[in-house]
């Protein structure tokens, strides 16, 4: 299932023309289910790894927030690396109420409102497979650069509907989705990162690390097919082997002007 798209010959945007009201996707992700804890520790594992060189770039690093932070499990892994004032926002109560206690205190519930929060007052702001969930994704990174120190870094991680993966797919690939709004392309991101005012925009296709059993999900097979891998995996004990695959995502990193 998906919204009606249109694709934007300037920018190169695929985007929901008539999007549901902000009302109606918070109140959506507010009474969402969560079932997906082993692979948002494998996902930030991997966010970790390719954020390596922003790390080594930015002046310092005291404060990060995360737009849709899940069970904060990448905050967990930022404050390993020294950064000691930590906030993530998450919509789902599912979601938080899945996140160990200790992360809880780090975590507030709602859509992110830049109101919430002193102007430049992060060094990081990572928004991770979010960008294609909110009404407008402009609003977000004008807003991320509002909230970021001089130096600091705005940091996505987005579906790439121009990636082989995805168009040999087509309507088949798991992009399409009720629940996005929008799905960018590396000129629609590099676009959306220098309008909104960022420096240094870098654009990459980076891989993803996730159990077999996974990867199956997301394979676009006959139900009855799929079922029978999973339980041919299982059976042989492979289902949980961790593979790495480049299937179609981008991080884009830009820094706030000094």
């Amino acid at each position: 299932m998906s919204h009606r798209l249109v694709r934007c010959r300037v920018c190169d945007l695929v985007y929901v023309p008539q999007p549901p009201s902000q009302d109606e996707l918070a109140q959506a992700y507010h009474a969402a289910d969560y079932d997906s804890t082993e692979e948002a520790n494998d996902a930030a594992s991997a966010y970790m790894k390719a954020m390596q060189e922003v790390f080594t770039r930015l002046p310092q690093r005291q404060a990060a927030l995360e737009i849709g932070t899940g069970t904060g499990v990448l905050l967990e892994l930022l404050h390993t690396t020294g950064f000691q004032k930590l906030c993530g926002v998450e919509p789902s109560v599912s979601a938080i109420a899945a996140a160990p206690p200790h992360r809880r205190v780090w975590i507030r519930e709602g859509i992110f409102k830049e109101e919430e929060f002193a102007p430049a007052s992060f060094d990081l702001i990572c928004c991770f497979m979010t960008m294609e969930h909110v009404a407008d994704p402009l609003a977000i990174a004008r807003s991320a650069l509002h909230l970021l120190r001089p130096g600091g870094a705005f940091v996505t991680v987005t579906h790439d509907w121009r990636s082989i993966v995805n168009r040999l797919l087509g309507k088949r690939s798991p992009i399409i989705d009720i629940e996005h709004m929008q799905l960018f392309s590396p000129l629609s991101l590099r676009e959306l990162f220098v309008r909104t005012g960022y420096e240094a925009v870098n654009v990459k296709a980076f891989s993803n690390r996730y159990a077999l059993r996974y990867w199956l999900r997301l394979a676009p097979v006959p139900l009855k097919l799929k079922a029978l891998l999973n339980a041919g995996t299982a059976q042989i004990g492979l289902d949980a082997l961790k593979l790495s695959f480049n299937v179609g995502n981008s991080m884009t990193v830009g820094f706030k002007p000094l």
